[in-house]
């Protein structure tokens, strides 16, 4: 018999998330069962373009144990969304398979899925019931630690890959402006000739440790749009957007003619920051918006991490971690992420 300990979502997050919002809890976990068609594949309705995931309807049971945990801005937003009070509160994490009754998932190897805040599961691997399950590439060097799978390695870095590349179509020589550009998806646009933004100073010191080419400190500037054009007088071919509000029609107004500009995040607030919509700029300078979700590109994933692999192992992918210790303080790291403590991708370390 093996027990789970599980974070539930109590009530429903009003204005910024508090402990009380979440419940410690145990539960008691079933036996693995043999492969059996799965009847839920029937009816199952594919969400952000997961008819490129592949889904298997015969799986059988495999048996999971945390070891890291990611704590994103998205979840808060997504709790909201997708679950009910009462449900596990949603999220990613590293895992490594203890039991697997699925030849796929060989017992001893190491996969990312979104298993939920809880420290064991059962499930079915790639059902269209449960999580989608990812293994982590085989040629993972001994020397780079597995929960970048989480972080500058995993979701957050393939977001600031295919953002740069897919959609903005980065061309050499090009100057790239990205905002919330110390979070975990802004610090990895780094490879590039980049100006960021961040909110303290603490964090812009943390972006030009990176090699951010500018950054500035977008609370105490006293105009983002001349600040914007202080930082590249000439504008900005790409803008990689991570946070709307006023921010967006600054950046608007310091594009270069036929700019492109990623869509990936918003502000994190209880309600969405309003800001004039200057349809003027988008007309005259001829610019391209897109919104876009990292699931886009899964079929690409495995190649693609490898590549940054490679990086990493040069030395020219720098990375940063602010680790919590303790299963029992996920919703403290949570809420600390959310206020902007500490310098990199936030996990918490089982």
């Amino acid at each position: 018999m093996v027990k789970s300990k599980t974070w539930i979502l109590k009530k429903h997050f009003e204005g910024f998330p508090k402990e009380s919002n979440f419940e410690l809890r145990e539960e008691v976990l079933p036996e693995l069962q043999d492969g059996g068609i799965d009847n839920s594949y029937i009816c199952f309705c594919y969400l952000f373009d997961a008819s490129l995931i592949y889904h298997n309807p015969f799986a059988s049971d495999v048996l999971v144990e945390a070891i890291y945990f990611s704590v994103d801005p998205y979840m808060r937003s997504l709790s909201k969304m997708w679950l009910k009070e009462g449900d596990v509160q949603y999220g990613t994490q590293l895992i490594r398979v203890l039991k697997s009754k699925d030849s796929a998932f060989l017992e001893g190897c190491h996969v990312v899925a979104d298993c939920g805040w809880r420290t064991h599961t059962v499930t079915k691997a790639n059902s269209p019931a449960g999580p989608i399950l990812t293994q982590i590439v085989s040629e993972w060097p001994s020397d780079i630690p597995m929960s970048l799978a989480l972080g500058s390695l995993g979701m957050p870095g393939l977001t600031a890959l295919y953002g740069l590349e897919e959609v903005c179509k980065i061309q050499p020589g090009e100057t790239v402006l990205v905002s919330a550009a110390a979070g975990a998806v802004g610090a990895m646009v780094v490879n590039l000739q980049v100006v960021g933004s961040a909110g303290g100073d603490d964090k812009v010191a943390y972006l030009k440790e990176l090699g951010f080419d500018h950054a500035f400190n977008y609370k105490t500037v006293p105009s983002l749009e001349e600040a914007l054009e202080k930082a590249s007088p000439e504008g900005y071919d790409c803008y990689f957007e991570n946070v709307g509000g006023p921010f967006f029609t600054a950046a608007l107004k310091n594009m270069k003619p036929g700019g492109r500009i990623a869509v990936c995040g918003a502000y994190n607030d209880t309600a969405p920051q309003m800001c004039p919509y200057p349809h003027h700029e988008i007309i005259t300078r001829q610019l391209k918006l897109e919104g876009f979700m990292v699931k886009r590109w899964r079929h690409k994933d495995e190649e693609s991490v490898k590549r940054m692999l490679k990086w990493k192992k040069e030395g020219k992918l720098k990375t940063k971690e602010v680790v919590t210790v303790g299963f029992e303080n996920m919703p403290i790291a949570f809420m600390k992420m959310l206020k902007g403590d500490g310098l990199g991708k936030a996990i918490v370390k089982v």
